[in-house]
């Protein structure tokens, strides 16, 4: 009786699945015993085509891991992503980017920024323009010939050397008791901080700064004058 159950339960099955899937299933049982058959060994061997075959049907049959039986699913997914990483590496080599720069053009390039060590890259880039040749910007600046620079001192350095030199002056405003605002300015030279002049004005103007300048730099004050 519980024979005859199953049977039907089975006959059942195969009349709801469609005729595709149960093709698909005899297929698959089948290459598996041709699979069994042809190794004859005690570990089974499968070929490459094995491997392609049941990565397709792991995508195009939703019930294929009821019917692999001598592998595991497991398996046949890892064969699957090993595939799909393999198709991207060698689409990936495929050449699909903007075309090289031919060797005429990169010598040309060469050539103006050799002759013209004061061009640089926008103005190259417009003379190429000019001859109808159409590269970009960041291209000729890839190939063109970089002269070196004498390298210059440093903000540091030119403090050092000028700091005798070198004064600072600044204007600020303090209030009184009777809240009345002056404006004071003080100068200051850089090798000692030293103070150089003092002044304090209640109306700064342009002729006023030009006259303190005078005091305190009385050996340059006829060269000064109010802007």
């Amino acid at each position: 009786m519980v024979s005859v159950v199953v049977s039907l339960l089975y006959s059942l099955r195969l009349l709801i699945r469609s005729r595709a899937a149960l093709h698909l299933e005899i297929i698959a049982l089948r290459y598996q015993l041709a699979v069994l058959n042809r190794s004859r060994r005690p570990r089974l061997r499968l070929t490459p085509a094995d491997r392609i075959l049941w990565a397709w049907l792991s995508q195009a049959w939703r019930g294929w891991r009821a019917a692999v039986h001598i592998v595991k699913p497991e398996t046949i997914i890892a064969w699957h992503r090993r595939g799909f990483r393999l198709f991207w590496t060698w689409k990936s080599r495929q050449r699909t980017g903007r075309p090289g720069v031919p060797p005429a053009v990169r010598a040309l390039i060469r050539q103006l920024s050799t002759a013209n060590p004061l061009w640089g890259a926008p103005r190259i880039h417009g003379e190429l323009q000019k001859l109808g040749i159409p590269v970009s910007q960041s291209t000729v600046a890839k190939h063109m010939r970089h002269h070196p620079r004498p390298s210059a001192q440093t903000w540091r350095t030119f403090l050092t050397n000028h700091a005798n030199q070198i004064m600072a002056a600044d204007l600020f405003v303090v209030p009184t008791v009777a809240f009345r605002l002056l404006f004071v300015l003080v100068m200051l030279a850089h090798d000692r901080r030293r103070l150089v002049h003092v002044a304090v004005t209640e109306h700064p103007t342009a002729a006023w700064t030009a006259q303190q300048l005078r005091n305190a730099f009385p050996e340059r004050g006829a060269r000064i004058s109010p802007a």
